[in-house]
């Protein structure tokens, strides 16, 4: 019996059901308690092997999303917080905005929440199969600069292109230099309507020409985060002509 059911694993581990061969003693022991059927025992096998899969996939991109912190939206004070309303978050976590490769701004100044939302919504998209990269506006300037002969950068950049989701933390938050400015546009070009992107910035966009210092380069950019965007200010700020005819996820009387 011992034999066979070592043979058994091995032709598990041969068909890449590693999950199962570790567990199928187990499955066996249990098989024989309950007198199962051929056929309820085969279900219970591929639903063992689906959720073992299921749970390394989750972990997988739980790691590669490189969260600062694992708080949820429902951890989030709705009260005494003026950027969003409790229907407009209903609405963000439905994910349809992610689905239709919509951007989110969050604007508005430190401690309102901009971050712990982009999170949020992150955790959000991991849940429900997304892959999600987080970084600051410092780590990513960081490691767009040491691309080129650092295997660390190329990785993480690799995945960060590949993700449905980007989320950019504290854009803006210091001025570029030109090669800086290149390197971050060509990355926003590369995920123009590949993957949604949430940034969040203390500077509306009308003042990031400053810190970028090329209008050309700052007016490409705008062009690409604000054709499909939903600009939430979490703050008194006045909206440019650009975003006051961008394309929105919330419906007017939102």
């Amino acid at each position: 019996m011992n034999k066979t059911v070592n043979e058994l694993q091995n032709q598990f581990r041969q068909l890449r059901l590693s999950e199962t061969a570790e567990e199928l003693p187990q499955l066996l022991r249990e098989a024989e308690k309950t007198s199962w059927t051929y056929l309820e025992f085969l279900e219970s096998i591929t639903r063992y092997e689906l959720a073992k899969r299921e749970a390394k996939s989750l972990d997988k991109r739980m790691k590669w999303a490189r969260f600062p912190f694992l708080k949820s939206l429902d951890e989030f004070e709705m009260e005494g917080q003026n950027v969003l309303t409790t229907r407009q978050l209903t609405q963000l976590r439905e994910l349809s905005w992610l689905e239709q490769q919509y951007n989110l701004i969050l604007l508005g100044p430190p401690g309102i929440g901009k971050t712990y939302i982009a999170i949020g919504l992150g955790l959000e998209a991991v849940y429900r199969g997304f892959n999600v990269y987080f970084a600051s506006m410092g780590e990513l300037v960081q490691l767009l600069k040491t691309e080129e002969y650092l295997n660390k950068s190329k990785v993480q950049l690799k995945r960060l292109r590949s993700a449905d989701l980007v989320i950019i933390d504290d854009l803006m938050y210091m001025a570029m230099d030109q090669r800086e400015a290149n390197l971050f546009f060509h990355l926003i070009n590369h995920l123009y309507e590949r993957s949604s992107i949430i940034l969040t910035s203390n500077k509306s966009p009308d003042e990031w020409g400053h810190l970028i210092g090329d209008q050309g380069i700052t007016t490409a950019i705008l062009d690409r985060l604000l054709h499909r965007v939903e600009v939430i200010h979490g703050g008194e700020n006045e909206e440019s002509h650009r975003m006051k005819n961008r394309r929105s996820i919330f419906s007017a009387e939102v």
